[in-house]
């Protein structure tokens, strides 16, 4: 192959990762890494997390505006209404490995939930919505029955007269939760509920261009947010703060972890060049429930890392930095924290499919080519 013939055929330019590449237009999610600001649909992060509800959130992602009353009444009523599962997939809950991995039984769950849903096959718009409904309504069922079953409980039947938040917390633990653990929850998830073109809505989408249905594009999503350097970095923030243990272990720990050249979890963001916007939210709430419950020895251990890691290296915590102390503080068990990413980021991966449907071109990239050329065919007793 010719010189002139290879360079025509490269792709016009190459980014490792994808890094800083355009990869199609979206009106549901802006951010400004330099100034460090985060959109859902026009409206900034920080007004959502000071005033919204989850459930207004999400209405927001899909329909580009924020409901009237009665049509988040609606809404309200819709999701309790889908919470409860269809009993085969209850049944493979209770039957699946205690030790499993929660993200693995939860992309399996959503995968099942799809075998009967009864507009499976059913491709149309209010379809597709009515399964987006769905997904968002059940993905917290999921996840609190498995947690139940593992710990051979009875698997508690949703609670329709509380909200979306309340109701997976009491599921979770059995009692209804107070005002406080409500709102950190509810913030929670609001912040953690679409992110642009981020790795597993990027999948979902993938998977959508090729007119896959919504849960195939979505249990693409839950597997690719399971990986640590996407949804399970707070479970390693997590695990590192019960290995620190005290305050005053802090700086040796760092050190020995900087001197073997490795990552602090939590810290560093491909978009933000400054604070991620959702750190600052995550570390007031992390603050006010270890306060709350009086042992801010968990939020201290957080807000000393946060300091050493600025000074020394110049990095800003992230999302996943204080929502590992905030969900530990709400007695939410360690391996539990990547699967309500999920159950938030469905709001996200249900809209951005459903834009992908509406204006659809199959997604396929071309390579920049690394390997051999001009190698030819050997008969096998010659090689």
């Amino acid at each position: 192959m010719s010189e002139s013939v290879k360079a025509a055929e490269a792709p016009a330019s190459f980014s490792k990762g994808l890094d800083g590449i355009v990869a199609g237009k979206s009106s549901i999610c802006y951010i400004d890494g330099k100034k460090g600001e985060l959109v859902y649909r026009g409206i900034n992060v920080d007004e959502l997390a000071a005033s919204a509800t989850f459930e207004e959130v999400v209405y927001l992602l899909w329909h580009g505006k924020l409901p009237r009353k009665e049509e988040f009444a609606r809404l309200q009523k819709d999701l309790a209404a889908n919470r409860p599962l269809h009993e085969k997939v209850v049944s493979f809950l209770k039957s699946v490995p205690k030790k499993a991995s929660p993200m693995d039984v939860l992309r399996t769950a959503v995968s099942l939930a799809g075998l009967y849903d009864e507009d499976q096959n059913d491709t149309t718009t209010d379809a597709n919505w009515r399964k987006s409904l769905r997904l968002v309504a059940q993905l917290p069922t999921m996840v609190a029955n498995f947690h139940t079953a593992r710990q051979n409980g009875d698997c508690l039947k949703p609670d329709p007269k509380l909200g979306h938040s309340a109701n997976f917390l009491y599921m979770l633990n059995g009692v209804e939760p107070g005002e406080m653990a409500t709102r950190t929850f509810d913030c929670a998830l609001v912040l953690h509920a679409d992110h642009e073109f981020n790795a597993s809505t990027f999948s979902a989408r993938v998977t959508a261009a090729t007119l896959s249905d919504m849960y195939s594009a979505v249990t693409s999503a839950v597997g690719t947010l399971k990986g640590s350097l996407h949804g399970g970095a707070n479970e390693n923030v997590m695990k590192m703060l019960l290995e620190i243990k005290t305050v005053d272990n802090v700086e040796p720990y760092l050190q020995k972890l900087f001197a073997a050249k490795k990552k602090v979890p939590g810290f560093g963001h491909r978009v933000y060049k400054v604070e991620d916007p959702r750190a600052k939210h995550l570390r007031k709430f992390s603050k006010q429930l270890g306060e709350t419950i009086g042992n801010l020895k968990w939020f201290e251990i957080s807000e000393k890392i946060e300091e050493y890691v600025k000074r020394e290296k110049g990095l800003e915590p992230n999302v996943d930095f204080y929502s590992a102390s905030t969900y530990h503080y709400l007695g939410i068990p360690i391996d539990l924290f990547t699967p309500i990413f999920a159950m938030s980021r469905v709001a996200g991966w249900t809209a951005h499919v459903m834009e992908q449907y509406s204006d659809n071109r199959l997604i396929r990239p071309v390579a920049e080519y690394s390997g051999p050329l001009d190698v030819h065919f050997q008969p096998i007793e010659k090689r």
